[in-house]
């Protein structure tokens, strides 16, 4: 993997970025990592967690770079790709990115990347928290997780096994899907999930003073709630299309509950919660 992407630059100093910062950093050989943010403010924390080549000068961290990560919202890619084209983003460089909607950045960084010599494949780990910021970050992250990859773009083969295995040195097990079905399957594994933990914490703690009442399952069942609400308001947005259908079938199977409950009926609703026990239960675990 080194091999092939001995100069990085990671674009973006958040959970992401910072965690994919210190994920390289253990690797051996460890590969030369840059690391890019706009505020001067995330530069010093991400010096202070031990990543020294961060930079606010895009300029500085692209030199050399054959792999450029794109570790910022879906909605600020292509402004973030212009300003790297007119920093001297080298050519010939893979860029990839880390978002979760992945039809957008196909569509909009390609015509960018149309008149440079550069390719991009998109990338998406499945690997995250609630907490925000580069003094979030963990080397260990990405341990384990899901790698979601995105070639709609048709870049070389070759690109595309050497990114996989970029992936895999830290950690993720890799998938490869089109835009289209990438999204269509985040919507209802991951989108979705945020939705209802969102909905939960509306509902369950529109008192707040109750929630200290509360135990480990009210704790648990809304934890992602926690998430940042300017990136999730963004994902949702973007992949509203994939997520209106699982959405609607939420719906509808509330609404078949709300008919057992006011039939006051036991048997369909342990049928029901059965049916959601026996589909958590066999549940795959992490890799």
């Amino acid at each position: 993997m080194t091999d092939q992407f001995p100069h990085i630059a990671i674009l973006g100093g958040g959970l992401l970025g910072g965690s994919l910062a210190l994920a390289l950093a253990a690797l051996e050989p460890r590969p030369q990592v840059r690391l890019w943010a706009r505020r001067a403010a995330t530069v010093e924390d991400a010096k202070r967690r031990g990543i020294a080549n961060a930079t606010t000068h895009l300029d500085e961290a692209l030199a050399a770079a054959d792999l450029v990560i794109l570790a910022v919202p879906v909605g600020s890619m292509p402004e973030l790709v212009s300003a790297a084209l007119a920093a001297g983003l080298p050519p010939n460089c893979l860029l990839t990115d880390v978002g979760s909607v992945k039809q957008a950045p196909h569509q909009t960084l390609a015509p960018l990347l149309a008149q440079h010599a550069g390719a991009f494949i998109g990338s998406h780990p499945m690997a995250g928290s609630e907490q925000v910021g580069i003094a979030a970050a963990d080397a260990r992250l990405f341990d384990g997780a899901a790698c979601l990859l995105t070639n709609d773009d048709a870049a070389p083969a070759a690109l595309a096994t050497a990114l996989e295995r970029f992936w895999q040195a830290i950690g993720c097990h890799t998938s490869w899907l089109s835009a289209a079905a990438h999204d269509a399957l985040v919507a209802r594994i991951s989108h979705l999930p945020h939705i209802l933990a969102a909905s939960g914490a509306r509902i369950c703690l529109g008192q707040p003073a109750l929630g200290r009442f509360g135990g480990g399952g009210l704790r648990d069942t809304t934890r992602v709630a926690s998430g940042n609400p300017e990136m999730w308001a963004e994902i949702l947005i973007e992949n509203r299309h994939a997520i209106v259908g699982p959405l609607r079938e939420s719906l509808a199977d509330l609404a078949a509950l709300l008919t057992i409950l006011e039939a006051g009926e036991q048997e369909p609703a342990r049928r029901w919660l059965a049916t959601a026990k026996h589909l958590r239960d066999s549940l795959t675990p992490p890799l």
